[in-house]
């Protein structure tokens, strides 16, 4: 099936005295759909950045905001992040008027990393997870996960709303049923992708 499945069913014309059938201008923009479940992945996905495993990685940072200058502000836009090694990550802070802020952020983050300052550098040591802590993140993950399916599937129920209340409009049975049909394979694909990216995350948490 094409990803965009943009069908206009028949119009009748509208002359003098003549009714409307609302039907006729009924249009399921599934590309669109499939947009708005894309950004249920791609949250998902920043939620599961935000995850600490064992092993530093600059991306556990990318969710933490920044009171900078009157605004929150994502972290890397307020300092460089690297990683030098395995199990440390740094932020070189680019205003030193900052580093209090910065420092802050972290802490209040739940990445449960105590920062270590030196000037305007930040170290974040990464300590080793235990197999309690490793497990109580699959769970979470799992959170996570679950999540962002409820937001897939609300996302489908619009989109079946919209043909419900089509049907209701004139739309025809077979049509009806394409449609329903595009929205369900849409859905599953997305509900795939959750499944197999949240695989990937547990399998990267229980790594030792």
């Amino acid at each position: 099936m094409p990803e965009t499945c943009v069908i206009a069913l028949k119009t009748n014309l509208i002359g003098q005295g003549e009714s409307i059938d609302m039907s006729d201008d009924f249009i399921l923009d599934t590309d669109e759909l499939g947009r708005r479940m894309d950004g249920a992945i791609a949250n998902l996905r920043v939620e599961f950045a935000s995850l600490r495993t064992g092993r530093a990685s600059g991306s556990m940072l990318e969710p933490i905001m920044v009171d900078a200058y009157g605004s929150m502000t994502p972290i890397n836009q307020v300092g460089t992040v690297n990683v030098p090694e395995p199990r440390m990550v740094t932020i070189n802070v680019w205003d030193k008027g900052l580093v209090g802020a910065v420092e802050k952020a972290i802490r209040n983050s739940g990445l449960g990393i105590n920062p270590q300052l030196n000037g305007t550098i930040i170290m974040l040591p990464i300590p080793e997870l235990n197999e309690e802590r490793r497990r109580d993140l699959t769970k979470v993950a799992g959170d996570y996960a679950e999540r962002a399916r409820v937001s897939i599937r609300n996302l489908r129920r619009d989109g079946m709303d919209q043909i419900k209340k089509a049907k209701a409009d004139g739309l025809s049975e077979d049509d009806q049923k394409f449609w329903e049909q595009a929205v369900q394979e849409l859905t599953d694909e997305h509900i795939k992708k959750v499944d197999a990216t949240l695989e990937t995350k547990q399998a990267e948490i229980m790594q030792v």
